[in-house]
């Protein structure tokens, strides 16, 4: 490997973007880590853990016999 390579350089798709150059260490890297993370953050959304878990369910709710107020009668 040549150590004078850049960590970017231009894309060859005819864009004027640039991309990791795998030809220096730092670019290879970049390329390395930034796919581990990519792949850590969808298997988090695919298992909803993490940043991605649904919030969690309320721990109180009221008992089943306290009614909120009384329901009127139907007959007289």
């Amino acid at each position: 490997m040549n150590g004078d390579e850049p960590v970017f350089k231009k894309s060859k798709w005819g864009t004027s973007r640039y991309v990791y150059n795998p030809n220096n260490p730092v670019g290879l890297a970049l390329i390395v880590v930034s796919s581990v993370m990519v792949i850590v953050m969808l298997v988090l959304m695919e298992n909803r853990a993490g940043p991605f878990a649904p919030p969690p369910a309320p721990a109180w709710s009221p008992p089943a016999s306290q009614d909120p107020w009384p329901f009127p009668a139907t007959t007289p």
